[in-house]
Parts: structure tokens; C-alpha cells; sequence
């Protein structure tokens, strides 16, 4: 009886899993509401150029951090050593 209704909810799980990525793509990948992708996001060497720019802001309130936590998890930046 358990084991029936561990694979029950195992199967939500996953069909809720496939439904939230499907309606990613069709939304994100395949624009079916209409728009386009910003050049800021699709052009590589404006993200580059965006991230240099970033990383070479003073800090003044403590030690040194990345600005972009998300793609770089907000890790502590160490000194390079030479």
C-alpha cells in the first residue's frame, strides 16, 4: 500500500517536473507570447565587456567581492599572486 503510493506521488512529481519545463521552452526558448532576446543577453562580448566593467568597480565598505553573484556564486576574490 506504501509503495503504491510512493510511486503515486513519484509520478506527480516528475509530470509536474515535465509540464513547468515544457511551458519554459515554449515561453523562453520558442517566444510564443511574442518578443525577442535583448543583444545584451544573446552577445557574448557584451556580457564580457559588462563583467570586466563590473569587476573593476571600487569597493570602499570592505573586502573585495564579485559583483555578479548569481553566475559567480559570491565568492570572496583573493589576491593574485605573482
Amino acid at each position: 500500500m506504501a509503495a503504491n503510493m510512493a510511486v503515486k506521488i513519484a509520478g506527480a512529481v516528475a509530470g509536474a517536473f515535465a509540464i513547468s519545463y515544457a511551458c519554459d521552452y515554449l515561453m523562453a526558448d520558442k517566444k510564443i507570447f511574442g518578443g525577442t532576446t535583448p543583444s545584451t543577453v544573446s552577445n557574448k562580448k557584451w556580457m564580457e565587456e559588462t563583467d570586466k566593467r563590473l569587476q573593476a568597480w571600487p569597493r570602499v565598505a570592505g573586502p573585495p567581492v564579485v559583483m555578479n553573484p548569481i553566475s559567480r556564486q559570491n565568492f570572496i576574490v583573493k589576491a593574485k599572486s605573482e
